[in-house]
């Protein structure tokens, strides 16, 4: 299991949309949801082309305590089930 912990949302969004737009992180922009978001678009397209199944969720709430403890109360934001079948 992967847990991957992004520490610079702020500023990748930042980077993004510009300053003025900075000012609204936190307010109507969520920077870890939309950093979280297009990584799980990366990952799946990824895993697809090395043959790889998996779940990727996007999760409110964990954080890591130094290197050896993760506190987790979940809430689950977004679910993504990458398969190598084709939807009917």
């Amino acid at each position: 299991m992967l847990v991957i912990e992004v520490t610079n949302a702020r500023e990748v969004v930042r980077q993004r949309i510009g300053p003025l737009g900075g000012r609204l992180i936190g307010k109507v922009v969520d920077a870890e949801a939309q950093v979280e978001k297009a990584l799980i678009q990366e990952l799946e397209t990824a895993f697809r082309e090395f043959g790889i199944e998996a779940r990727i969720f996007s999760v409110d709430g964990p954080q890591m305590l130094g290197r050896s403890h993760l506190e987790i109360p979940v809430q689950v934001r977004e679910e993504r089930r990458v398969t190598l079948r084709n939807p009917d």
